[in-house]
């Protein structure tokens, strides 16, 4: 074999990522400070440029590479577009919160690029040790960011946990695939989906490896009872570093999941997909009910993380006619974080973090604009119809009901009630309480472009959701 056997034409993105985040990593250590503007601008021209490569290799069907080890279709071509349009958008959204914080340097632009990286193999994975890879990349990066603020001890001290128990899930992982090894033969998801079908398996073994896998999913997506980390992360991270750890890679890890259970396990739905059930259950009550008893925004909005990975859990339970809406949901889901850490990001000055509810109060009156936007991403989160987050639980709730789950339709119904609650707390806050300060009001106009854009797109693709629904399932149709 010689390397015109691998293909490269479909990893031409990733290769063109890496290439150009060579060149910045270099390029930034001739970067001084009073021009590290340099580093923000070339990060914003290699994701742009990541885009268009993308675009140039597009195929319809599946192509795959490296000897069966990645594959380019409609799923991860789908999923990469939004990954390269909230990596952009979340640049331009933390450049200034960054420069206020003596965070503006260039370790947050080429780790980030390092977890974008990572994401884009882990959603092109169907090979167990391609899968594993990425999410080492994606996770490496995120340890780093999270630490970036050296002055801050509550940011190693989240650093230092959300390592020690990502090592531990990582570890687990590694565990379940080499049960699946010994009971299939193969690391890759089509052969060992063949030998289970034919039943030429060890199936206990394989059952086996199944749970470690699924507990590290599981990890990864922030649900119960695996969510530890996921409030003192979001908590004790900057905005900034908090905004790309709750967006981004949870599209990343809606698809990692896909990959390993539908098109690696799928022949053990019945094993895994009861533990799903439980693992979204418990992710709806602790998540919406911790998060009613929060102050802080950040751990609010970490806790309903964790449920809304709930409803992604539950649209795994419809089959393959929730696989789309749960796609859906994981992108209608980033979207609406975007905004949300944006909005916090630009309230943030260089002295006092916007944290607290209490920091929200009166926003209406020192920017009705913001406030606005906030709004409506605490009413898309709260599932208010015509935003995208209506039809996001709207599209789990219908696929549930068509495979007959009517008990966890009419739960997910209540949680959602439950959950608007807290949501609508916020926007209390910002139009009905009096502020009790005048701080300034940041961001600049492209920030402030940029998140009208992003937060406008929940009420257009709210009022047309067609649009992102038909992406989807043609995504899937070309998956499968």
């Amino acid at each position: 074999m010689n390397w015109t056997d691998l293909n490269l034409i479909p990893a031409m993105p990733e290769i063109v990522l890496l290439a150009l985040l060579s060149v910045i990593l270099l390029a930034d250590l001739w970067i001084s400070d009073s021009k590290r503007y340099l580093t923000h601008t070339m990060s914003l021209l290699a994701v742009a440029v990541v885009t268009l490569t993308q675009l140039a290799v597009w195929e319809q069907g599946s192509v795959s590479a490296f000897n069966g080890m990645y594959i380019a279709d409609g799923m991860s071509r789908l999923a990469k577009l939004v990954l390269y349009a909230l990596t952009f958008g979340l640049f331009v959204y933390s450049k200034p919160y960054n420069r206020a914080r003596n965070m503006f340097n260039g370790e947050f632009y080429t780790l980030s690029l390092f977890a974008l990286l990572g994401m884009s193999v882990m959603v092109s994975a169907v090979h167990f040790l391609t899968a594993y890879i990425g999410l080492e990349l994606l996770s490496l990066a995120l340890y780093a960011m999270i630490a970036l603020r050296r002055d801050s001890a509550r940011a190693a001290e989240a650093a230092l946990k959300y390592f020690v128990l990502g090592a531990l899930a990582s570890g687990l992982l590694l565990y379940g695939i080499s049960m699946v090894y010994g009971a299939t033969g193969s690391l890759e998801f089509a052969t060992v989906l063949a030998t289970a079908f034919d039943e030429q398996s060890n199936e206990w073994l394989l059952k086996l490896g199944l749970v470690f896998i699924v507990v590290a999913v599981a990890f990864k997506l922030g649900a119960v009872p695996f969510h530890m980390w996921v409030p003192d992360v979001y908590h004790g991270a900057p905005m900034s570093v908090t905004a790309m750890v709750g967006t981004a890679p949870k599209i990343a890890a809606v698809v990692f999941a896909f990959r390993i259970l539908v098109t690696g396990l799928g022949t053990t739905f019945e094993d895994w997909s009861p533990m799903l059930a439980v693992l979204a259950v418990a992710s709806l009550i602790v998540g919406n009910l911790a998060a009613i008893m929060q102050t802080n925004v950040k751990r609010m909005l970490a806790y309903s993380t964790i449920s809304h990975m709930g409803f992604i859990l539950l649209a795994f339970m419809a089959g393959a006619v929730g696989f789309a809406a749960g796609l859906y949901y994981a992108i209608t889901y980033a979207i609406m974080g975007a905004v949300g850490f944006g909005v916090l990001m630009v309230l943030s000055t260089e002295t006092v973090e916007c944290e607290e509810i209490s920091d929200l109060a009166g926003l209406n009156q020192r920017h009705s604009w913001y406030a606005f936007l906030m709004l409506l991403a605490m009413f898309s989160m709260a599932g208010i119809p015509p935003l995208m987050g209506f039809y996001a639980k709207f599209g789990v709730i219908k696929a549930l009901l068509s495979q007959g789950h009517v008990w966890l339709s009419v739960f997910a119904v209540v949680m959602s009630l439950i959950g608007a609650f807290y949501y609508l707390r916020v926007v209390k806050a910002m139009y009905f309480d009096d502020a009790g300060h005048d701080r300034p009001v940041g961001g600049n106009y492209a920030v402030k472009f940029a998140l009208s854009v992003n937060a406008l797109l929940l009420v257009l693709w709210g009022v047309m959701p067609q649009t992102v629904i038909d992406w989807c399932a043609a995504a899937l149709n070309n998956t499968l």
